[in-house]
């Protein structure tokens, strides 16, 4: 019978067979069994970005002002006689007389509305680990020597 034979356990893990009885003069047959054991460390790593993008929204602005405007009516009258004539004359022979009206200015600017102001906040979440392997030995003996084999 050979010293090591490695094989399936039937469940997928790998399992090691030592038979008992060695050879006279070889010492006794050994196994070395382990197990996985757990580490646990945290790292920060990004998750993602939270973005903030201002965009100019142009609504429509509709509203009436009112406007001062001055208009010319004519009325023919017979001259006073304290009207010294000091109308003024174009080339043509019509006469010049200002008429005036309001021009409307609007005058926008930007003002602050509001600040946004972005918390960060920390939170803890649980988290399923994955599961730990171990190896188990199993001793089997033949029945002839079952009952010289010890499990210390």
């Amino acid at each position: 019978m050979r010293d090591h034979e490695r094989g399936d356990d039937g469940n997928g893990g790998r399992h090691d067979d030592v038979a008992a009885g060695t050879p006279a003069g070889r010492g006794p047959a050994e196994m070395i069994r382990s197990e996985e054991r757990l580490s646990v460390e945290r790292e920060a790593h990004e998750a993602g970005r939270v973005r903030l993008r201002k965009k100019v929204v142009a609504k429509p602005f509709e509203t009436t002002v009112e406007r001062r405007v001055e208009k010319a009516d004519i009325e023919r009258v017979p001259p006073l006689p304290e009207d010294a004539g000091e109308v003024i004359t174009l080339d043509d022979g019509s006469l010049s007389i200002p008429v005036l009206e309001e021009e409307i200015v609007v005058t926008k600017r930007v003002v602050v509305r509001e600040r946004l102001i972005v918390r960060k906040s920390t939170a803890y979440e649980s988290v399923d680990l994955p599961e730990l392997r171990r190896e188990e030995i199993e001793i089997t003996a033949d029945e002839s020597v079952a009952d010289r084999v010890t499990d210390g």
